[in-house]
């Protein structure tokens, strides 16, 4: 719900309110006041204000098609709201990423529902690709009116557009891609856009329906009835999926919200997951911390296979497998065996380049698309992924030879080059260094591949594996232990501190109640974490090549509650983990951080902090008993 502290303009009900410390910023929603909607291919963010201001067509990493959230100017918006002043409010229906939307006025009460079908395995190929976005309102209570202006922009608002009316159907047509709307309520053109002025009354409905028209998908209307059978469809395919769910602890509905959420984010045709579905939403507002987080980083997708296996899910943890195992380049690439990420359809080039024609979210410039981040050498990636591999041969199934022999040759790659400088699990651009974090993972990579080697009888090199094993074992405990702060430190033969150790325990690489990892605890708990929130490290201490400052982020914060379960801490694990759900928005999603004020920043929803969520749920429950 809008902070009451910023009501909205009564003038005005689509008008956002104005927050201190950013020029223009009323022309935008906090990144906070979304919630998503999706078919697994794509998704679209809503504003409580009732707007679609981020969809990208015909997925997740294409250009946009509303992005107003990086220009309110010329990113292009679809607003659907009450035409009267009216206090709004936001909710899932339940088990479903069905949102509602709901407007509260002096006449009446009405919401908007919004969704997107997800077509089935028996669906037609043109239905998935239909990418069908249906926006029913509803008027619940008295008599309310409602206004719609349809304003997509092509190409991140750079590519133009014709518009033309055809039948009952309104043609959106640009070089690369067509959208038709269809509507139940009549609709008025400019040369742009398309805009409504209609009036429900108590049991009335209206419905908008925008579809994907190119390579051969034809035009569509909505009518009433098949709004309500894809509504119905659509609500009994998400709760079908959360049925799998063998979750029963204290936090069902934050785990299940998280679960629907790393769902949402998984693309089907392929099995990828991205690491969040938006771009250059900041970690700091007028900072140049923007990054276009659409693609799947292997670290990010590993952590979340592990999760929904947690809760019992294991389709999506063999599609990633498949994902990726035929990605393996067997000659080792010039940053290994696997690049840390990649396109969701699979491809390796992702170039980085600035929109300099936005303005970016709230004036914070550059907004970027693709990530050069691609090229990085980060070697704890294939410790998160064999991991994944370990826990679903445990959980799932057990692994196919074809993926034992692609996790052999990452084991061999990691056994040769572990001893390298990387970029590290944060993808510094301040230069490569020998991080303890990279190496805590390769040790990870060998160490699980042994466990699946001896359960199954599977040839490996199991003697020169264990050699190396003990090799970086020992090296972590000699170089990445500073006497001097009596803790475990963010890279060799410093004093720097780092979240990323937190994941030391987890890993199980050291024992939770070790007096030196209990030391290291207590100096984490010092100098990175404010009152339940976590830095990941201190930039003015560890330059990361970048300017400016971040906020707290919110994957270490659940990792710190993990690691305050596992030290037998739990009465500080629990107040931290019921402080951190405060932070979470009024549907339970996160961004990637949190600023200093409270307020998430970052790129959002992020699957990272969705999965430690989880986790720490899991764990944190399990002891409580």
């Amino acid at each position: 719900m809008i902070d009451p502290r910023h009501p909205r303009d009564p003038r005005d009900p689509l008008k956002t309110p104005t927050y201190p410390g950013s020029a223009g910023s009323a022309r935008y929603l906090p990144i906070a006041e979304h919630g998503l909607i999706g078919d697994l291919r794509t998704v679209a963010l809503v504003g409580t204000n009732g707007t679609i201001d981020w969809y990208c067509c015909p997925s997740f990493d294409a250009p946009s098609v509303f992005g107003s959230i990086l220009d309110a100017d010329r990113g292009g918006c679809f607003e659907l709201a009450a035409a009267v002043p009216a206090t709004t409010k936001q909710f899932y229906f339940p088990d479903t990423n069905v949102l509602i939307t709901r407007f509260l006025t002096e006449d009446g009460v009405g919401e908007v529902q919004d969704f997107m079908p997800v077509a089935d395995e028996t669906a037609a190929a043109t239905e998935a690709d239909r990418h069908r976005l249906i926006r029913r309102v509803v008027c619940v209570r008295g008599s309310i009116p409602f206004r719609a202006r349809i304003a997509p922009r092509f190409g991140y608002g750079a590519q133009p557009h014709t518009l033309r009316q055809l039948d009952n159907v309104t043609l959106f047509e640009s070089a690369g891609l067509s959208l038709a709307l269809t509507s139940t309520v009549p609709v008025e053109c400019d040369d742009l856009d398309v805009t409504a002025e209609f009036k429900l009354g108590q049991g009335e409905a209206a419905v908008f329906a925008l579809d994907r028209v190119d390579g051969g998908i034809e035009a569509r209307g909505c009518p009433h009835i098949e709004a309500e059978e894809q509504f119905a469809a659509t609500v009994a395919f998400w709760r079908n999926w959360l049925s799998a769910s063998q979750y029963r602890g204290r936090w069902r509905e934050m785990v299940h919200r998280s679960a629907l959420t790393l769902k949402l984010l998984t693309y089907a045709p392929t099995g990828a997951m991205v690491a969040a579905p938006t771009t250059s939403l900041p970690e700091q507002l007028g900072g140049e911390r923007n990054w276009d987080y659409r693609y799947l980083w292997v670290r990010d997708a590993a952590f979340c296979v592990y999760a929904l296996l947690r809760l019992g899910f294991s389709s999506e943890a063999k599609a990633f497998m498949d994902f990726l195992s035929a990605r393996v380049d067997r000659s080792g690439g010039p940053s290994g065996p696997l690049q840390i990420m990649y396109g969701i359809d699979g491809r390796n080039e992702l170039p980085e380049r600035e929109l300099d024609h936005l303005e970016g979210h709230r004036g914070s410039a550059p907004v970027r698309v693709g990530n050069d981040a691609a090229g990085q050498l980060q070697l704890d990636i294939y410790g998160a992924l064999i991991d994944s591999v370990y826990l679903y041969d445990k959980w799932g199934q057990p692994i196919s030879s074809d993926h034992w022999d692609a996790v052999c040759a990452l084991v061999d790659w990691v056994c040769e080059h572990w001893d390298q400088p990387d970029e590290g699990i944060w993808e510094t651009r301040g230069g490569r260094k020998k991080f303890l974090y990279s190496r805590l993972m390769c040790w990870v990579a060998i160490e699980r591949a042994m466990r699946i080697a001896r359960r199954r009888g599977l040839p490996a090199e199991l003697t020169r594996w264990g050699q190396v094993r003990d090799t970086i074992y020992r090296r972590i405990m000699d170089k990445g232990w500073s006497a001097n702060r009596q803790a475990f430190v963010q890279h060799e033969d410093d004093h720097v501190l780092d979240a990323a150790v937190l994941m030391m325990p987890l890993a199980k690489f050291v024992s939770p109640s070790d007096p030196k990892w209990l030391s290291t605890l207590d100096a984490l708990s010092a100098d990175l974490v404010s009152d339940s929130l976590v830095y990941r490290y201190d930039p003015l201490v560890s330059p990361d090549g970048l300017s400016g400052q971040e906020g707290t982020f919110s994957i270490c914060s659940f990792w710190y509650v993990e690691a305050l379960t596992r030290a037998g801490r739990l009465d500080e694990a629990r107040l931290t983990f019921e402080k951190m759900l405060t932070y979470a928005n009024h549907l339970g999603l996160y961004a990637e951080e949190i600023s200093h004020t409270g307020e998430q920043q970052g790129n959002f929803p992020q699957a990272f902090t969705h999965l430690a969520l989880i986790s720490a749920a899991f764990n944190l429950d399990r002891v409580l008993g």
